[in-house]
């Protein structure tokens, strides 16, 4: 049976990690025997799971559902073994994906501490304002911003923060275009919009406990949070951005908030699970962690 949940664990890291030799770095064995170990198991099923190139692998059918049952089967193995060491001997690996400019300025420093108390864990992170496919990617847990209903619903999730967000523009923008005072004066401006993420050109304001929604014009359609900040900061246009995104711009001077009696929805900070509402208790600890540090943020 040991050697059953070898092969198990071997043929995951491979199709998580892309490729024969990652996995076996990550495993600290040689490439023939990875390549050994997963060949011992297609031919003890008698399938084919991984399709493989000089330069690839790819997951056959068989490999996608196989894929999805071993990584059920040794989570919750982890979970009995986590049972009976407690809480304090978190070990292995968690993969963790989210969006890159909160992730570097949000996530990442409130990981300090909880590394800093689990010495045998190791964090992956994938950082792409792109929506990854978690199942594929092997991810555990996905740290998703948005405003409205997750897409993702078929997953378990836990909402962790609320994050104010902001109109920002740069002053040389302000001083060759002019401060609109007003959400109805955006539709005059050259606005920045982010694919995915807040990627509407209506935007939706409060004020009074009245709702003004105003449909702007967008001169640039940028599909990653730094690439807007950058945007906004060079001058070309107005843009949304959360205050933890751009509050360093905003502390000095290359960016300015307008129109700040409106108040725009927060955007929610969500945690992700791909592997349903029970995750492992490693990503209980980390979301745990998360949702004390990140909901303490500005």
């Amino acid at each position: 049976m040991s050697d059953r949940w070898q092969e198990m664990a071997v043929f995951v890291r491979v199709a998580e990690s892309g490729g024969l030799s990652r996995a076996a770095r990550e495993l600290n064995l040689s490439q023939p025997s990875v390549s050994r170990i997963v060949g011992t198991l297609e031919a003890r099923l008698g399938i084919t799971l991984l399709l493989r190139t000089t330069r690839s692998i790819s997951l056959t059918e068989a490999g996608t559902l196989y894929l999805e049952r071993a990584r059920y089967l040794l989570a919750e193995m982890e979970e009995a073994e986590q049972a009976a060491r407690g809480m304090d001997s978190l070990h292995g690996v968690i993969r963790l994906a989210m969006p890159v400019l909160y992730g570097a300025r949000a996530v990442i420093p409130a990981l300090a501490t909880f590394l800093g108390r689990h010495p045998d864990l190791r964090v992956e992170m994938i950082m792409s304002d792109a929506r990854q496919n978690l199942i594929a990617d092997g991810v555990a847990v996905a740290i998703r911003l948005g405003v409205g209903p997750l897409d993702d619903s078929s997953f378990g999730a836990r909402r962790l923060a609320l994050v104010e967000r902001l109109v920002v523009a740069a002053p040389a923008y302000l001083s060759a275009y002019g401060t609109p005072a007003s959400p109805a004066e955006l539709a005059r401006h050259d606005c920045i919009v982010q694919h995915g993420l807040f990627g509407r050109e209506s935007w939706r304001f409060t004020h009074n406990q009245t709702v003004t929604s105003v449909d702007v014009s967008a001169r640039l359609w940028i599909n990653s949070a730094p690439g807007v900040l950058a945007a906004a900061i060079a001058g070309l246009g107005i843009a949304l951005a959360t205050r933890i995104m751009a509050g360093e711009e905003l502390r000095n001077g290359q960016l300015t908030q307008l129109i700040e009696t409106y108040r725009l929805d927060p955007a929610e900070v969500y945690a992700v699970f791909p592997a349903g509402p029970r995750p492992s208790a490693k990503v209980r600890a980390i979301v745990d962690h998360l949702e004390a540090t990140l909901s303490a943020l500005d």
